[in-house]
Parts: structure tokens; C-alpha cells; sequence
């Protein structure tokens, strides 16, 4: 329930003051029809009801004056729909899973880290279309992109790290992005690439595909996963069970920082799990889908009851004041 014209419902104040008047008025007005000299004798006799229900005239009154101001007021109902037309974004993300993203500098290691921090984002992306590619020395599609965001996790949660021969195929893993965003109508494209290493494999060099993604419009953010230096990997040894060995931390950030600019896109350094979910935040918010709202309102007046019942108990109580609960003789 809403008020057209919720100020009219400041004169409700005024009630209890009528209703104060109307005691001393009637207290006043009030007219002896027999004079007796000595009234011990009537103290015992019946009440009659129309001298207890002495007020009801004055209650209806008041009752009906608090109706037709809530009618002033206007109460209405609201029913609200809204149309929403949403152009989302078509994103693909490209991750790394050679060995090296077994390394231990981000928790739990790099591979895990990065798993569950693109599930986050894909859960902040609910109007866009997410595909998901995955690359070693070869690169493959592993989701095309879809709305579909429980398979596309399900995948995501699945993954496996040794599906194909070691290396890192970076611009393989561009260009098979390219393939599935350059026939897509939407207005935006977007490819987030993650990795730990430098280019060591594969037919297409990374610039060469940045080329590929420029020529499509699309755009290209690129993430280097790891600390600086070196990092913990872990090592399997069948007499002293796991062990930690040192590697060391090879990305090719100014690669990494050129291929993306060259596509309007960014680069990003993660050295930690929180850098890493700081970085994902800040591609969710420079990549934003438009959202145009129409909202419709549809009120529907309630004063005409209010209103009416007002009327109705002025009239009654008029009615039972001369007819009813008469205190003066004709």
C-alpha cells in the first residue's frame, strides 16, 4: 500500500481533539428532563442501554472523519513489472595447465588457485556467454561458449592436468579462443588468458594470435601467475614420499604485456591467491554488460472504500444520534 497524498494524513492529529470537544460538549448540552429532591432511592435501579451506549453517535463520527481523510490520502496499490534487455559479453577463458602450475606459491598451488577463482568468476558473470580453453603443448576447447554455467564448472571442477604433452602452447591457446569468439555477434569479445611460463610450444606464436584477436575485435587480458624468483614444486619420491624442489619462475611479462595491449587489453601480475582474486574482480568490472530497464507501474486507486464506508457511518450515526439515542424532550 502506497499514498498519493500522504500529507492529508497529518490531519488524523485532529481526532483525538474532536473527540475531547465532543465529550465537553456533550457533557455541556446535557438537559435534567425531572428534578428530584432526593435521588438515593433511583440509586439502585437498571442502567438503561441507550444511556450506556450513549456514545456510539460520536464514535461512528469520528470513525468516519478518520475514513474520509484516509481517503484524502489516496491509498494505492502498485503492481510493478520489469523488462530488462541485457547484451552480455562473450568471454572465453584460456588456461595454462602445464606441470608448472603444480607450484606451490599460490594456495593450494597455481593450478587449484586458478580453478576456483574462475569458477568465482564465472559466477559474477550471470548474463554473458563464458566458453572455456585449455592448453599444453596443444590446446583444445574444452566448453564453447555457453550460458549454461553448471556445465561449464562441472568442466571447469573435472579438469586433469596431464591430458596432453607437457609444454605451453600460449598462442595456440589464443588462436583456438579466436576461433570460437570471431563469428560471434555480440558487441563485445573478450579472451582471459592465465599462465605461468613463457611460449615454448605449438604452431602460432603468441604475437601472431594477438594479431588474430585484434583483427576480430576482440580483446585480450593476460594473467602471469607466480611469485618472483622461485617457487616450491612438488616431487614425488618413492622412499621419502613428497619433497619440495625450487623452480624457477620464467614469464614472459613483456610478451604478455604486448599481446594484450595491442588488443585494447590489459595485463596483470599474480603473485598470490588474493592477488590473483583481486585481478579476476578487476577484469569483472572493466567488462560490464549493458542492461537497459523498463519499469512499468500500474496503481490501483482504494480511496473509493474508504470513502464510501465514511459516508455510510456519518449517515448511521446521524440516524442513530436522532432516532436512537435521543437525549432531549420534543
Amino acid at each position: 500500500m502506497v499514498w498519493a497524498h500522504p500529507i492529508f494524513l497529518w490531519l488524523l492529529l485532529i481526532v483525538p481533539i474532536l473527540a475531547m470537544m465532543l465529550w465537553w460538549f456533550n457533557k455541556r448540552k446535557r438537559v435534567e428532563a425531572l428534578t428530584f429532591s432526593d435521588t438515593k432511592s433511583l440509586e439502585h435501579l437498571p442502567s438503561s442501554w441507550r444511556v450506556s451506549l450513549f456514545w456510539i453517535p460520536n464514535g461512528l463520527y469520528l470513525f468516519a472523519i478518520m475514513l474520509v481523510i484516509v481517503a484524502l490520502a489516496r491509498p494505492q496499490s502498485v503492481n510493478q513489472t520489469v523488462e530488462r534487455k541485457t547484451e552480455g559479453i562473450d568471454i572465453v577463458i584460456v588456461l595454462d595447465l602445464s606441470t608448472s602450475m603444480l607450484a606451490e606459491d599460490l594456495r593450494p598451488n597455481r593450478f587449484i588457485a586458478a580453478r576456483n577463482l574462475t569458477s568465482e568468476f564465472i559466477d559474477n558473470r550471470p548474463n554473458d556467454r563464458i566458453g572455456l580453453v585449455i592448453f599444453r603443448r596443444q590446446s583444445f576447447t574444452l566448453v564453447p561458449p555457453t550460458t549454461d554455467y553448471r556445465l561449464l564448472k562441472q568442466k571447469l571442477q573435472d579438469l586433469q592436468m596431464d591430458i596432453t604433452e607437457d609444454g605451453t602452447a600460449i598462442g595456440m591457446g589464443i588462436a583456438t579462443a579466436v576461433n570460437r569468439l570471431r563469428n560471434s555477434t555480440s558487441t563485445s569479445k573478450v579472451i582471459v588468458l592465465l599462465t605461468d611460463g613463457e611460449n615454448n610450444a605449438g604452431e602460432i606464436d603468441p604475437i601472431t594470435a594477438s594479431d588474430l584477436a585484434a583483427a576480430h575485435g576482440i580483446r585480450l587480458y593476460t594473467i602471469g601467475v607466480s611469485t618472483e624468483g622461485t617457487a616450491p614444486y612438488p616431487v614425488n619420491d618413492p622412499v621419502f614420499g613428497v619433497r619440495y624442489h625450487p623452480i624457477r619462475v620464467d614469464i614472459d611479462e613483456e610478451m604478455l604485456t604486448n599481446i594484450a595491449e595491442k588488443t585494447g587489453g590489459k595485463y596483470f601480475r599474480a603473485r598470490d591467491t588474493e592477488a590473483l582474486r583481486t585481478i579476476y574482480s578487476s577484469i569483472d568490472q572493466l567488462e560490464t554488460s549493458e542492461l537497459d530497464e523498463i519499469i512499468y507501474l500500474d496503481r490501483q486507486d482504494h480511496y473509493q472504500r474508504f470513502l464510501a464506508i465514511g459516508i455510510l457511518l456519518l449517515f448511521s450515526g446521524f440516524l442513530s444520534d436522532r432516532f436512537v439515542f435521543r437525549t432531549s424532550l420534543d
